[in-house]
């Protein structure tokens, strides 16, 4: 049995305080007692009290060496503590938890915590990346207040990245469908910040938490994500007008002008609207260029403006309803491509110099970066790209596309 008064004369003091605190911290870690441990600039106390321990001088010098094992020893023996040294500490300062197995089970409590998300982009090489990106940042453990909450939190943003993208729904709306809590997605919930971060990789984003009110709107859009249906609009040129509704007498106006349509506007028109071969370019220079150069004689003419919002969507299915053929142009970048293959996909389209012959002849000498993606209306463009390992941007050949433009014709369409 122990004799804690003994103990505590022997061991308890402030002078062998620092010698309970380093065997409480090997014993924390799964250390063995064995070794000795040093104390550099010891008093003369502590010399005193190290002395008093092991009954015998302590060597000379400026630090003060003690053997574990001896410590043990003398302790079992003068019968102040039986069970030993290790014994002794948790006798003087209550148990001794024990770190390892508790950093394993935590260790494994995350792990666990992560594998809704796991399972959910197993098979999504696109989000490889932001999932891995995801796990090392450490930004689940900042924004949950450990494993269980995080548990929580994953499994709802597995549903997200499931039903990702979507299409053309309101945020609200998508937020219970797929969390069960239409506020879920709300600006400054920390699920909003995870799911927007998927969201930013699914488009070909860089990996972010979070960004600025018009960023956040954006990122959405490019999912088929709306926050209302003002916000998410479409830049068009050329569409013939019409005078039965407001949409169609409004682009009839606008004839030769760039025309921002809302997606308000576009749900509320359900007739197709019929314009023969609409022509589909990424970037609103494009617009600009041919209003400037061509008027109201500029055929018809849609930008995405990057990926695709909610009122893209809407339009191209209204021009596609009324037997629309569609000829795309975009950036040659792996984001253009990721871009194209999203438009193709969901309407159809034939390349407008958007091949490898129009990607060889463009001059530019910007890096390509990014991920390859296949380029399936011509697999040799995907193959071009990362063999020349230049971006070529639709400035880059703009003259080009406006004379296809003004002559209603396009270069390398099947």
């Amino acid at each position: 049995m122990t004799d804690t008064g003994r103990l505590r004369r022997l061991l308890g003091g402030p002078d062998t305080a620092w010698l309970v605190q380093r065997v409480r911290r090997r014993l924390e870690r799964g250390g063995a007692l064995s070794g000795t441990v040093t104390l550099a600039g010891a008093t003369p106390s502590q010399r005193r009290a190290v002395e008093l321990l092991l009954g015998r001088r302590a060597a000379a010098g400026a630090s003060l060496s003690v053997s574990l094992a001896e410590v043990d020893r003398v302790l079992r023996a003068s019968g102040a503590s039986p069970g030993g040294l290790a014994a002794a500490v948790e006798v003087l300062g209550g148990p001794v938890p024990d770190l390892v197995r508790e950093r394993a089970e935590t260790a494994a409590a995350w792990a666990s915590a992560f594998d809704p998300l796991d399972e959910a982009v197993a098979c999504r090489p696109e989000l490889a990346d932001w999932h891995e990106r995801l796990g090392s940042s450490g930004l689940v453990r900042r924004l949950t207040s450990g494993p269980g909450e995080a548990a929580a939190m994953l499994r709802r943003l597995a549903a997200v990245v499931r039903a990702l993208p979507a299409s053309d729904v309101p945020l609200s709306r998508f937020a219970a469908e797929t969390c069960g809590d239409a506020h879920a997605l709300d600006d400054g919930r920390p699920l909003a910040t995870l799911a927007l971060s998927s969201a930013r990789a699914l488009v070909g984003l860089p990996f972010a938490a979070d960004g600025g009110a018009e960023n956040r709107r954006g990122t959405w859009a490019a999912v088929g994500v709306h926050l209302d249906e003002l916000s998410s609009t479409v830049l068009c040129l050329g569409l013939p007008g019409d005078t039965t509704t407001a949409t169609g007498r409004m682009l009839a106006a606008m004839r030769g002008e760039p025309v921002s349509l809302t997606l308000r506007q576009l749900r509320r028109r359900a007739a197709p609207m019929r314009a023969g071969l609409v022509r589909i370019c990424e970037n609103p220079v494009v617009l600009t260029e041919a209003a400037d150069a061509l008027g109201p004689s500029c055929p018809p003419l849609v930008c995405c403006n990057g990926r695709p919002s909610a009122a893209v969507w809407r339009l191209l299915e209204l021009l596609a309803d009324g037997s629309a053929e569609f000829a795309y142009h975009g950036d040659f970048d792996w984001g253009g491509v990721a871009i194209a293959t999203a438009v193709r996909t969901r309407i159809g389209w034939r390349p407008w110099r958007y091949d490898a012959a129009a990607y060889r002849e463009a001059a530019s000498d910007t890096p390509l970066t990014g991920r390859p993606s296949p380029t399936a209306w011509d697999p040799a463009l995907a193959t071009a790209m990362s063999e020349r390992g230049v971006r070529v941007e639709e400035e880059h050949v703009l003259s080009d596309l406006i004379t296809d433009l003004g002559t209603a014709t396009t270069h390398g369409a099947a």
